[in-house]
């Protein structure tokens, strides 16, 4: 079973760190890299390099925060690992661990900062797993978490909807087909008379996540 785990480290001497603010829009993001030169490709290049010497893989680089509340979030998985739902995965690996995140925040944190990737001054690095609630990016996401239950947001409306929850059957031809009566909440599932399945383009799916099944 994958657990969420979480370092936290303050780095470039600053004296204290706090976990506040959101994640910056598109807009917003690409001004503060330009006005900090910082090269996202850069450091998730970084983290792709500390992670693949471990086994292990990044999910997601992001950057949160500003000025001196900056955070730089790195999620890592190992691949081939999924939750645990409703039947037990024997041949998949198990997620990372607490051991795995501290040894990759004092890889990682030491190359960024040799190599001054984060510019600027101080910084919060947070490493962590992706949590049970994982977001789904990548067409290779929805081919390994068939069967687990999803929630997604289309682009597009699909039947006069754009927001969908279901257990994901299957994932081919860039299409994904959800089973809409697996949502937890009954105002997701298919109405008496409205088909209980629902297929997506990939190319559709603006935002997509898993959804914890305990």
């Amino acid at each position: 079973m994958c657990r969420s785990v979480r370092i936290v480290e303050a780095h470039q001497w600053a004296k204290a760190h706090f976990l506040v603010g959101a994640c910056f829009g598109s807009a917003i993001w690409t001004q503060l890299a330009e006005n900090m030169a910082l090269d996202l490709d850069k450091i998730r290049q970084i983290a792709e390099r500390v992670a693949g010497s471990s086994g292990l893989e990044v999910v997601e680089v992001e950057v949160c925060g500003a000025g001196k509340h900056r955070m730089l979030r790195v999620f890592i998985d190992r691949p081939g690992a999924v939750p645990a739902a409703d039947r037990p995965y024997e041949d998949r690996p198990d997620g990372v661990t607490h051991e795995d995140c501290s040894k990759f925040s004092r890889e990682f944190g030491t190359i960024v900062d040799v190599e001054d990737a984060v510019p600027g001054g101080s910084y919060v690095l947070e490493v962590s797993s992706p949590g049970l609630d994982r977001k789904l990016t990548k067409a290779a996401d929805f081919e390994r978490f068939r069967g687990q239950r999803v929630k997604l947001t289309t682009r597009e409306p699909v039947n006069n909807n754009r927001h969908f929850e279901g257990r994901l059957e299957s994932f081919e031809d860039g299409r994904l087909l959800l089973d809409l009566g697996a949502a937890r909440k009954k105002k997701m599932r298919p109405k008496e008379g409205e088909a209980p399945k629902v297929e997506i383009e990939f190319g559709n799916v603006e935002k997509a996540n898993l959804v914890p099944e305990i």
